[in-house]
């Protein structure tokens, strides 16, 4: 049934040059066709492949074949939900990087080669040119299930970078990728009670930023385990909820106003109880009856943290530094403030508390339960805690706490009166 049909151009200066086109019976008893073919017989075949594909139910519609990688990458969006963040992120990635090359680009224009060519020459960090590359081949992966493509030309494809590529790779400064115990402390204690307090939490317990911002005065609580003919009582921080904080975007990708909610934490292993060191738990527990509004760590108006605003707001200055300033209206004298550790952030926190954590030698069970991370491999589903190896946690990271107590000569990390 397949045939070629033959065409011949009328355009001006063409000189009326002949080209075949393909003609096919779609799935649907409607005629496809593919125009451009110089002979008669390149143009049969392609018809009849068609057809065959057709015939074996591997057939994909050209025209779908021919859609816009853009265009694509938006219904795609449309359909997929995952949490907020992760969503704000594929679009950033989407408007800086992806699309100002591939948004016109045809799906099936699309090759590895191409594509590994432009990542290595992205002007932004490894990783991100990386998760570019991972987010497209989601998306193609999407569109070969869609039938839009047959295969997806970026799937298992391992990114190979040249050594200029490798040469940017900026090494880490890990100095500011953790802190001792001795710097948390002075952080804290500079922060103030509630801002140190939570500057502290995530230290020597963990938890993620949004996961902290969630903390209610019921999240405290305590763990009980059978232990040597008795029990082993241990207090707790319950993390059930986290505070998301993201950029909506419609279906077209135009955004919306940014989103700060209350919502279930990602996975499984994110809902866990931290057990919490003697000092901590007492601190906490001295904060929940004294303190006045539903979250933990909150504005002093009892509103949710924007990370951004911590940072600037209390990070900097605290870790950085500041200079002093003179009474005037509208504020108070303010003392000049020296560095303490310049650079670090919350995320460094929680970084301090699973360095912290392998310092002490806490056994893989325990560690990755506390953390919120997922274990791999057979041995997650062989080993569990034990009340030994929660004693000796709690005991280690108390230790460490008392240890820098004595090294900066105080007897408290606020004053009392």
């Amino acid at each position: 049934m397949a045939f070629a049909q033959k065409r011949v151009s009328t355009a001006k200066g063409s000189k009326g040059k002949i080209t075949w086109r393909a003609r096919y019976k779609r799935p649907d008893n409607t005629w496809g066709s593919e125009p451009g073919f110089p002979t008669k017989k390149l143009a049969e075949q392609y018809a009849e492949e068609q057809e065959a594909a057709i015939r074996a139910g591997r057939w994909v519609d050209p025209e779908r074949m021919r859609t816009p990688f853009g265009v694509w990458a938006r219904k795609w969006m449309q359909t997929k939900s995952p949490r907020g963040n992760t969503t704000s992120t594929r679009w950033a990635r989407l408007d800086a990087h992806i699309l100002p090359r591939w948004e016109d680009v045809p799906l099936r224009g699309i090759n590895w080669f191409e594509a590994e060519d432009w990542a290595n020459n992205l002007k932004c960090d490894d990783a991100t040119a990386t998760q570019c590359l991972t987010i497209m081949s989601m998306m193609l992966t999407g569109a070969v299930d869609a039938e839009y493509l047959l295969v997806n030309p970026l799937a298992g494809r391992r990114r190979s970078r040249p050594a200029r590529v490798k040469a940017q790779v900026e090494e880490k400064d890990e100095s500011k990728l953790w802190a001792p115990p001795e710097v948390v402390l002075q952080l804290a204690r500079r922060a103030g009670r509630i801002d140190g307090l939570h500057i502290l939490t995530t230290a020597f317990a963990g938890p993620r930023w949004g996961e902290s911002l969630a903390l209610q005065a019921d999240s405290l609580g305590e763990r009980r385990e059978p232990f040597e003919g008795g029990e082993f009582v241990c207090p707790t921080l319950g993390i059930v909820n986290e505070i998301a904080e993201y950029q909506p975007r419609d279906k077209d990708g135009r955004k919306l106003p940014m989103v700060i909610q209350l919502e279930p934490v990602k996975t499984r292993e994110s809902k866990r109880r931290i057990d919490l060191p003697p000092f901590l738990a007492e601190l906490l527990a001295k904060h929940v009856a004294e303190h006045q509004h539903q979250y933990l760590f909150c504005t002093r108006e009892g509103t949710w943290w924007r990370r951004s605003n911590f940072g600037r707001q209390v990070m900097r200055p605290v870790a950085d530094g500041r200079k002093a300033l003179p009474t005037s209206k509208g504020h108070a004298e303010r003392p000049e403030w020296a560095p303490i550790m310049a650079g670090l952030t919350m995320r460094a926190m929680r970084h301090t508390h699973d360095t912290y954590q392998q310092q002490l030698g806490v056994k893989a069970p325990l560690e990755f339960e506390q953390a919120g991370h997922k274990r791999p491999g057979t041995k997650a589903i062989y080993q569990h805690p034990t009340p030994d190896m929660r004693r000796d946690r709690l005991e280690g990271l108390q230790g460490i706490y008392e240890r820098a107590m004595r090294a900066l000569g105080w007897d408290a990390i606020w004053d009392e009166s």
